[in-house]
């Protein structure tokens, strides 16, 4: 594994303006090193990206970044690497999969993000809105590529995050825009099962919950009328939920969110919203 903070870290979308260029006879482009995270000017010759560093990225490299439109690549001396793991705990392949912005991970090929019609970020930033003002101690119950626990980092006091798999945090490790997750001090982070680390969580302690969890097919106990209670315990009072289900037009999503309305009423949320542009609910204690 490549550490993102000593590599370069590329998809077929920077390959895209390399070509131009090269083709343009141009001998400076401006392109990204993080996936887009941010930009810089560098220099291109006959054999390849002149890297910052002093080392060139070679036309045989880029040309392999480039054949694979579903994968990210580190590069870091001499030394190129597909963004891939798997998790013996729970026999998954994850993968940096990359999008024109912020890049999604795939679960055994299922992108955890939205990606139609939208970018992972800005995905993330509709969550988030759905339930502003994010303040105070906020709990993030499913930390995938951190992107939820960052951006409620921003403004909420602190932020706890709970990740079932370690393997997705060196994935995460190896994605730029994933570095916040370890550099911010106000988020803590949890490693389990977020239906055992929330029972062993504080009664009335987080003014916002942000769960987003896998599919109902995949982990429908986190949907379950006991999991919404515990929810429920930890949040003070005032304190509302954002609950992502996924598309509320999609016949499933339609029957997943009216069956989580009904238990979130159950477990005692005393009012329950739609969301459909955050593709959830919003849940008042």
């Amino acid at each position: 594994m490549v550490n993102h903070l000593e590599a370069v870290v590329l998809s077929h979308f920077q390959c895209r303006a390399l070509y131009v260029a090269r083709d343009n006879q141009e001998s400076e482009v401006t392109t990204s090193l993080d996936l887009g995270l941010t930009e810089l000017t560098l220099q291109l010759s006959t054999s390849g990206l002149e890297l910052p560093a002093g080392e060139t990225l070679t036309w045989d490299t880029i040309n392999q970044i480039n054949r694979s439109e579903s994968a990210c690549f580190a590069w870091s001396q001499g030394e190129l690497v597909k963004i891939q793991a798997f998790s013996n705990a729970y026999n998954r392949v994850y993968t940096l999969y990359p999008t024109k912005r912020a890049p999604t991970m795939l679960i055994s090929g299922i992108p955890m993000h939205r990606i139609k019609g939208i970018d992972p970020h800005r995905d993330t930033l509709n969550k988030i809105k759905a339930i502003a003002p994010v303040s105070g101690v906020v709990l993030d119950t499913s930390t995938g590529l951190g992107y939820t626990a960052i951006e409620a980092a921003k403004t909420a006091a602190r932020v706890t995050t709970i990740e079932l798999d370690p393997t997705v945090l060196e994935i995460c490790r190896q994605n730029p825009w994933s570095s916040a997750l370890f550099e911010r001090t106000n988020i803590d982070q949890r490693i389990g099962d977020a239906f055992d680390q929330v029972q062993e969580l504080p009664p009335d302690h987080f003014s916002c919950i942000i769960h987003d969890p896998p599919t109902f097919s995949l982990a429908g106990y986190l949907y379950s009328a006991e999991f919404y209670g515990q929810l429920w315990r930890i949040l003070n009072r005032r304190g509302r939920l954002f609950h992502y289900i996924g598309d509320p037009e999609s016949r499933s999503g339609r029957n997943v969110t009216r069956g989580a309305i009904k238990r979130l009423k159950e477990a005692g949320f005393r009012r329950v919203v739609a969301k459909p542009e955050a593709f959830g609910v919003v849940a008042y204690r």
